[in-house]
């Protein structure tokens, strides 16, 4: 058998367009022998990425979530595509964020108009 000095064919892999942006997205294998579409060429730091959207590719090409909390800072992964669509509206991927921001737009409301206060004639020198 003869040695060559390009990488291992992956059959587990596939690059597919989206039915909503029209991009290319890359289709790989889970270890539950499912698919999940996944964003091509963009690898960020896992500890920005929601625990539930991270994939790390593993040595066989096949992909899994990675929900290690918290990441090793320097561990890298990948998102699904659907998080990056421009033509499909982003999921709520912090609950709680999207919550309390919720109760502040409430508080907001609630909250008697008033003016707000007059800056000073004079600002104080500093430095």
């Amino acid at each position: 058998m003869a040695q060559t000095e390009e990488q291992p064919r992956r059959l587990n892999r596939a690059q597919v367009p989206c039915p909503a942006c029209g991009l290319p997205q890359d289709r790989v294998l889970t270890l539950d022998q499912d698919w999940v579409l996944l964003e091509p060429d963009m690898t960020p730091p896992a500890h920005v990425v929601p625990a539930d959207h991270r994939w790390i590719e593993l040595s066989d090409g096949r992909a899994t979530v990675y929900g290690v909390c918290p990441p090793d800072p320097s561990q890298r992964c990948r998102i699904p595509h659907h998080l990056a669509c421009s033509a499909r509206p982003l999921p709520d991927l912090w609950p709680w964020l999207t919550t309390l921001r919720a109760e502040n737009a409430r508080r907001t409301e609630r909250q008697p108009t008033t003016q707000p206060p007059e800056p000073p004639g004079e600002w104080p020198t500093t430095g």
